[in-house]
Formats: C-alpha cells, sequence, structure tokens
C-alpha cells in the first residue's frame, strides 16, 4: 500500500510503540499482578505507561484505568453509571451519531425501560446545542456525547452540559468517548469537563487490545468487568502488557497536539483545494471539523466501487465506520443527507505520518475516478 488514509478506523504503530511492546514480549513478559522479580518490573512498567496516558489526557493516574478496548471502556461506563443511578432516575441522553459501542448499550437498556432522549445532527453533523442541554431534566442519570465523530469529524458541544445539568438539579454523570479525539484535541477533564472519558490505543499509533477509561473519582460507576480485580476492580482480567505499553508509549509520542493538528490540517487543506473544483463531489463534513476526517461522495459511483478503485491505486480510504460493514451509514442517515449522497460517501482519515507525495496521489485518484465514474451533483 502507498499511501494509507484510514487512519481513522486504525492507525500504524509508530515506532516507540513497537520497540516498547517488543520489550514486553522479551523482558517484562510477567504477570503484573505476580510478585516475584519479573511481576514486579511487568508492574512498573505498568505504572509507567498510565502514568504516559494520563498525561496526555491531563488526568491524575490514579483516576485511570487500562481496558481491553475503547469498546469495552465504552460499555463500562454505560452499564457502569447506569447500575450506580439506576435508582435516582431513568432518562440517558445521547446522540443518535454515537460509535455502536455507545449507541447498542444504551439501546440494550431502552430495552429494559430505560428512557433515551437522541439528539440528532444537522446536515453537517453538527449537534444543535440547545435541544441537548434542553434534554436533560431531573430525571437524567447520564450523558453521553463523544467528543468528535468518527465519519465526519464533527465536533460536539460536550463542554456546555455540565451547566445543564446542575441547572436541572440532576444527578446525571457526564460521559465522552474520546476515541477518536484523543491526540487531535485537547480532551483533558477541564477541556470537556466529563465525568468519564473512554479512549482507544490503536487509534494512536499503539496496538490493537487496549483502551482506557478516565473516572474522575473512586465509586463513581460500578465494575462492569468482573474477575480478579485488576485495574483497581474496575477492569478484571490479566492486563495485556505489550498493548499497554504500546499505549503509553504512542501517548508520549503524540504529546505535541497542536503542532500535530496543524500539519495535517495543511494535508486537508491540500487535498480539498484539489478536489473542490470537481463537479460530481460533495464534502460531506463540516468547515469545523478536526482536520483529521474528511467525509465525501463521489456522485454516480457507491462507495464500496470508489475504496476498491482507490486499492487499485493502492491507496486505503473506508466506505464510512470499519466498525459497521455492510450496512448504510447511520451517521449520514442522521444527518438527513440524500440516499444518493450516502450511498457514495467515504472517508478519508489522516495522521500526522502522511505525506505531500501521499495527499497529491489521493488527489490524481479522485480525479480520475470522478472523470470515469462521476456523474454531476444536482
Amino acid at each position: 500500500m502507498v499511501a494509507y488514509f484510514d487512519n481513522s478506523a486504525t492507525t500504524k504503530p509508530c515506532k516507540e510503540a513497537l520497540e516498547v511492546a517488543t520489550l514486553a514480549l522479551t523482558e517484562y513478559w510477567g504477570n503484573p499482578s505476580s510478585l516475584h522479580d519479573l511481576g514486579s518490573a511487568a508492574s512498573g512498567m505498568l505504572r509507567k505507561s498510565r502514568k504516559q496516558v494520563s498525561k496526555l489526557l491531563g488526568v491524575q493516574d490514579s483516576n485511570f484505568y487500562f481496558t481491553a478496548s475503547g469498546t469495552t471502556a465504552n460499555n463500562t461506563a454505560i452499564f457502569g453509571a447506569y447500575n450506580k443511578l439506576k435508582k435516582q432516575g431513568n432518562r440517558i441522553v445521547t446522540t443518535t451519531i454515537e460509535h455502536p459501542s455507545v449507541g447498542e448499550p444504551i439501546k440494550h437498556l431502552e430495552s429494559q425501560g430505560v428512557e433515551v432522549i437522541r439528539i440528532n445532527p444537522d446536515k453537517y453533523g453538527r449537534v444543535n446545542e440547545d435541544e441537548l442541554l434542553s434534554s436533560i431534566n431531573e430525571n437524567t442519570i447520564l450523558v453521553s456525547c463523544m467528543a468528535v465523530n468518527n465519519e465526519v469529524g464533527s465536533i460536539l458541544p460536550i463542554s456546555s452540559i455540565r451547566s445543564a445539568v446542575k441547572r436541572a438539579g440532576s444527578p446525571a454523570l457526564i460521559h465522552s468517548d474520546c476515541v477518536q479525539a484523543l491526540s487531535k484535541i485537547p480532551v483533558t477533564p477541564k477541556t470537556i469537563d466529563a465525568d468519564i472519558i473512554t479512549v482507544s490505543g490503536h487509534k494512536i499509533h499503539a496496538l490493537k487490545g487496549v483502551g482506557g477509561i478516565y473516572i474522575k473519582t473512586p465509586n463513581l460507576i460500578k465494575p462492569y468487568v468482573l474477575g480478579g480485580g485488576q485495574e483497581s476492580n474496575m477492569h478484571s482480567g490479566t492486563e495485556a502488557t505489550p498493548a499497554i505499553f504500546s499505549f503509553g508509549a504512542a501517548a508520549e509520542a503524540a504529546a505535541d497536539i497542536k503542532g500535530h493538528a496543524e500539519y495535517v490540517k495543511s494535508l486537508k487543506d491540500r487535498f480539498l483545494n484539489g478536489i473542490r473544483d470537481i463537479p460530481c463531489i460533495t464534502i460531506n463534513s463540516p468547515d469545523d471539523a478536526i482536520p483529521y476526517i474528511v467525509n465525501i461522495s463521489i456522485m454516480g459511483l457507491p462507495s464500496q466501487p470508489t475504496v476498491n478503485f482507490m486499492s487499485s491505486k493502492r491507496i486505503a480510504i473506508s466506505a464510512g465506520s470499519a466498525c459497521k460493514l455492510g450496512h448504510r451509514s447511520p451517521v449520514l442517515t442522521a444527518m438527513g443527507l440524500p440516499p444518493q449522497v450516502i450511498d457514495s460517501a467515504v472517508r478519508i482519515s489522516f495522521s500526522r505520518y502522511n505525506t505531500q507525495n501521499e495527499v497529491d496521489l489521493l488527489i490524481s485518484a479522485v480525479k480520475e475516478a470522478a472523470e470515469k465514474y462521476g456523474k454531476k451533483s444536482r
């Protein structure tokens, strides 16, 4: 593959992540819960990794717990908050554009009788702040709102939620899925004012198989994954140290959030300037989306054939979310886009490791696909 532009699905592990993962497999391979020297060495590296990820999140390392993935982190957040607060209310407020690892647990709770209020986005994937906040009442026990949408890159109004919770006299906890936001925009508790933040390693150039959850105070939610009591009882199971160590190293390598974002924005601007005047292309992401994600449609050319065409050019892009294969995008559907736009939509997601030459290859391939197969949008 010459050019990889599917970084929202997963990222290539960075050099630092691979180096420390190798150490985990060859030197620090003991169980961190064991009391002998190998276990103590692994436990020390585990503590270091926790500090590294916590620093990127801007949290105390004692409030951050490793999980098996972003999905298990989100399930822990949703079910843990509900089980803690279910006697205090019965309403959950969320959006229609959440990742399935948030949407499906909430749907399950809804089937058990929980009232769920879902806020739709506008045609650019932006969630109306007033509508979101006005849905919070004294019966609300959880507000779950992602920081950045994984398909179009829109930024959601999380930082405004706290005032609405206080105004309503609500016991609600605020959860934000920050899987697509970590290392791309600041997502500290100060910037988004959330009680629970969930993240994933393989989206920031770590290995797959590790996620994490920040919880503002001890005992704020009930544990969901039960067992041997690892991660201070919040997520039981022997820690996957190669992945965890790689998460710490990748977090440290990603520390220059502003500098990396400026570079990626230059790549995104280069791409958009190169395709903006093609008549059959529509841009589905909002102007104020994060620079890492661009969603476009080549009208007349369905999504999967577009992905296949790009693959033939040794370029990797995505037909929407990799977590929802074979289905029309629920995000673009919720945005109210016409079926022909949705069925032609593809997601291009950048990383700081992409180059201008790769972007130029992408522009050339998009132009060729549009000229051969595209139809002017009406």
